[in-house]
């Protein structure tokens, strides 16, 4: 039996605690915030219930298969996410990646040389990417490991030329192969997903949306406290309100941490958090990390983060749903040009896509009897306008103010008459996920999407060890591009080197 500490408690931790204690070890996790979840978390206000920030998830053959080896598989509802895209030319609930691009052909017909070939280059880079609906190899070890590896390599050598061909294009590299810079279809193709990301990631958002996209009925916050309260029962001890100030070394290796000034020894640290910060901030010898390595973190970007609008509605639901259609509508913003890295742009959420999500249409029991709940979420300069104003309290609740009424001008589009019915309102800036989650820049998943800025040689790869002996990554961050299969492929390997 070996003692584990785990650092943070989002999707990585909590799975990587499961499978530990599932095999014997003793394990405990430290969580700053006052419950678990991390980015899978969420929160009431006034008897309405909002995510914190995820709010769906993809991989699903992985994720299925992880909260079945926990054991947690029959207490967690999950259910498909489908989509409403609404933008000046189209307004459309397309229930396929077939019928999405007819949506397309038909607002713009005049555009259909240049669409077909966009789509014919993206129907290339999905083919390449083969089936989804096999958990990732990650999540298997031994000769398991291997022959999930195996299945993978006829479909990888077939396509091997069109992901050297594409794999290193940004989306806005390859929308103006076809588009005009400032065209509404450049504007388009270059705001789903996240900024910049791969080329190829945007076929993969664009048929993954309709194939595999998905959320949890009872709230992504039931998921962590389900997965909290196994790995309890099992046995494992989590402390919440409990932030790790320091990550104790000895002869180059991890033997525990310190939180609230008393030391807690282990064999294995798991940092299931923000790497940067794990080892930049944490670590009590910051030279356990070669130089040239320390300067390589500091400088690596990091994946945007979002500005989100909580409103709780005075509207039933079934009203909600007239105007709304499905829980999660696509906005799209597309006369004019939006800059994201512009963080001096005053004008920013004026032009801003952005998605709206209501909680309370997958689960009535996320608004009080009669009302609805609805999110407003938008990428966002991390640094808008010096910083959220600079430190200044006044200027930041001016700003946070301003984006946020801006926000909801925006999506009275959508709902007509919204302004009347809210009866409760805030919002969470970038610098409001930092605080609580402690991710860089409030990043949203982990490093930048851009294949042009990796800290990772392979956007698709796994690292979770570290040079600090028996100190490993269990989050999103041991992967380039992270988010939810990141995690889950993390805390597998942790707990597979952990024997």
């Amino acid at each position: 039996m070996k003692k584990v500490v785990i650092i943070g408690s989002g999707i990585g931790g909590l799975t990587a605690g499961n499978l530990l204690v599932k095999k014997g070890h003793d394990v405990t996790v430290f969580e700053s915030h006052v419950t678990p979840g991390g980015y899978i978390a969420g929160f009431r206000r006034n008897g309405f219930y909002f995510e914190s920030g995820t709010l769906s998830f993809e991989a699903s053959a992985s994720v299925f298969k992880a909260m079945k080896d926990i054991g947690v598989d029959g207490r967690i509802e999950f259910v498909r996410q489908k989509n409403r895209w609404v933008a000046e030319d189209f307004d459309g609930t397309p229930e396929s990646y077939g019928e999405f691009k007819e949506m397309i052909y038909s607002a713009y017909p005049r555009e259909k040389q240049k669409l077909d070939g966009f789509f014919a280059e993206a129907d290339k880079m999905i083919a390449a990417m083969g089936g989804m609906d096999r958990p990732m190899p990650y999540l298997y070890s031994g000769i398991p490991y291997i022959m999930s590896i195996l299945s993978y390599l006829p479909g990888g050598l077939k396509s091997a030329g069109t992901m050297k061909m594409y794999g290193n294009m940004t989306a806005s590299d390859f929308a103006g192969m076809f588009f005009g810079q400032g065209s509404k279809l450049y504007r388009m193709f270059t705001s789903v997903g996240y900024p910049d990301m791969a080329a190829f990631l945007i076929a993969g958002f664009l048929s993954g949306i309709y194939a595999d996209y998905w959320t949890v009925k009872g709230g992504m916050q039931s998921w962590a406290d389900v997965l909290a309260d196994n790995f309890q029962k099992l046995g494992g001890k989590l402390l919440t309100g409990s932030r790790v100030d320091s990550i104790l070394t000895k002869d180059g290796a991890a033997i525990g941490v310190s939180c609230k000034g008393s030391d807690f020894n282990a064999d294995y640290v798991i940092a299931a958090c923000d790497y940067k910060k794990a080892v930049l901030n944490l670590l009590d010898d910051k030279n356990l990390i070669p130089e040239k390595m320390r300067e390589k973190i500091s400088a690596a970007p990091v994946s945007e983060a979002v500005f989100t609008v909580y409103l709780g509605l005075n509207m039933p639901n079934e009203e909600l749903k007239r105007q709304m259609a499905l829980p999660h509508v696509l906005y799209l913003d597309l006369n004019s040009d939006c800059d994201i890295y512009d963080s001096g742009d005053a004008q920013f959420f004026e032009k801003t896509s952005f998605n709206l999500y209501s909680p309370s249409m997958i689960n009535p029991e996320h608004a009080p009897r009669g009302k609805s709940s609805l999110m407003l979420q938008s990428f966002a300069p991390h640094r808008w306008m010096q910083n959220w104003g600079g430190g200044n309290r006044e200027t930041y609740r001016q700003l946070k103010q301003k984006a946020m009424e801006t926000m909801i001008e925006k999506a009275a589009k959508v709902i007509p008459g919204l302004k009347d019915v809210i009866e409760y309102k805030d919002a969470a800036t970038p610098l409001t996920y930092e605080r609580f989650t402690h991710n860089t820049g409030g990043a949203t998943s982990s490093f930048s999407w851009n294949p042009k800025k990796k800290f990772y040689e392979n956007a698709m790869g796994l690292k979770v060890e570290t040079p600090v002996k028996n100190l490993l990554i269990g989050s999103c961050w041991a992967m380039q591009i992270g988010g939810v299969p990141g995690a889950l492929a993390a805390a597998y390997q942790c707990a597979s080197r952990i024997r």
